[in-house]
């Protein structure tokens, strides 16, 4: 089997050091790939976007799957380019439809499926600048705090949460009429502000059934106790405490199987990674998002725990065979600590030089931002390094990733200390 992955980050590092451990691999191109995705296949300079160089790299390197790492590719259609292109039709691409995508790449897309398919989620309305009056409306009629989101891929950063009613209609105005972030927010959905306890759960699909990877929760914030800035994402733990008995049912009864059960009623092919953002409120689970891919940080726990050969899984998603396929995982935890560029997620300096990672013999080092540089390995991204350790329970998992970070090092390293508190 030869499989090209798309992707640069921890993600696709984890994903990469995974699939290369397949008995039916042969070759495994990365593209555009890091300096740590190098040590399990070919790293090929193509851009993610470019559809037509990466048909022509497969065409020519006889692929036998395509996997998309990072969502931009799946919203602007990749997996609709291969099956309208004769030549790489017959090519699996693990990834959903363009339409399967917008579950991702629209929130008011999404809102409207869950709601049309009784999935719980928060109370919502969408608005543009055509009706930006009846969005100050609604503001009114909700309760502090008040929650926007850009309808579109917004890298990350198109949520926002406003305690002041007259902050939040300036903000409203602000990304409807002043583009503050572009056309990522040509539409806003304005919704209820759930409280609870967050964690993402994962399926891989082929449309018909779908296998259930382990779950995860991921820490967002730039500061210890959950303060400070939204980033990519400062580290992850697996599997989560709370996320078992009827509570799990309901998580698989009320939202995975109805969301699949829905795909399929709405004639929306999907075939591949489905990310659920969820959020426990009491005992109940709420969708707070869809995503098209599996998460970063929280690929670097959820791999490390898959027993189960990934290319096995792959090639059930491309024959639709899912279901005569088995699932396995390590009976263990797995913890996540990642380091970053000092000043991230503002600006921050890039090509440091980053010491000590050949002393980690114990723990998982994925790569996410990093170049090469001959021998010597420099930062390139404002999440650099995922530091994953397993261990018989969360706390030791955990103490295994902070006594191994602690060896590495760069000009101007920062990490948080407080990863998996909250729920040990």
């Amino acid at each position: 089997m030869n499989v090209l992955l798309l992707g640069s980050g921890g993600r696709e590092h984890a994903l990469a050091w995974k699939i290369a451990q397949s008995s039916i691999l042969d070759n495994l191109y990365i593209a555009p790939g890091n300096a740590g995705t190098k040590q399990h296949g070919k790293n090929v300079d193509l851009s993610v976007n470019d559809f037509e160089a990466i048909k022509v790299f497969v065409l020519n390197n006889k692929i036998d799957f395509v996997v998309v790492g990072p969502e931009e590719p799946l919203v602007n259609g990749i997996s609709d380019y291969f099956l309208s292109d004769e030549s790489v039709s017959m090519v699996p691409v693990i990834g959903p439809s363009k339409e399967g995508a917008k579950l991702e790449g629209s929130k008011a897309f999404a809102k409207e499926f869950m709601a049309r398919h009784n999935i719980p989620t928060a109370k919502y309305a969408a608005f543009d600048s055509n009706n930006l009056n009846s969005g100050f409306t609604f503001l009114e009629k909700m309760s502090s705090p008040y929650v926007l989101k850009a309808d579109g891929l917004a890298a990350g950063k198109g949520v926002l949460i406003i305690h002041d009613l007259q902050e939040a209609k300036n903000e409203l105005k602000s990304i409807l009429l002043d583009k503050k972030f572009g056309n990522a927010g040509k539409k806003v959905v304005i919704e209820e502000f759930l409280s609870g306890i967050e964690l993402s759960v994962f399926v891989i699909t082929d449309g018909d059934s779908y296998k259930i990877l382990p779950e995860a929760k991921d820490y967002k914030r730039i500061g210890e106790g959950d303060t400070g800035l939204n980033t990519g994402g400062m580290g992850a733990i697996s599997p989560v405490p709370f996320a078992k008995g009827t509570f799990y049912d309901k998580v698989i009864n009320q939202v995975i199987v109805p969301t699949i059960k829905g795909l399929k009623k709405d004639n929306i092919s999907y075939k591949g990674f489905l990310f659920f953002g969820l959020i426990k409120v009491k005992d109940d689970p709420y969708v707070i998002e869809y995503n098209c891919r599996l998460g970063d940080p929280e690929t670097e726990v959820i791999i490390p725990r898959l027993k189960s050969d990934i290319i096995d899984l792959f090639e059930g998603v491309g024959s639709n065979t899912l279901s005569e396929r088995d699932i396995q995982f390590f009976d263990k935890s797995a913890a996540t600590v990642m380091m970053v560029s000092g000043g991230y997620p503002k600006s921050y300096k890039k090509g440091k030089q980053i010491y000590g990672l050949n002393n980690i013999l114990d723990s998982l080092v994925f790569h996410a931002g990093t170049s090469a540089d001959g021998p010597s390995i420099k930062t390139e991204g404002g999440r650099v390094l995922s530091v994953t350790s397993y261990g018989r329970t969360l706390e030791k998992a955990l103490e295994k990733s902070y006594e191994n970070i602690s060896k590495i090092s760069f000009d101007n390293a920062y990490f948080r200390k407080d990863i998996g508190h909250d729920v040990l």
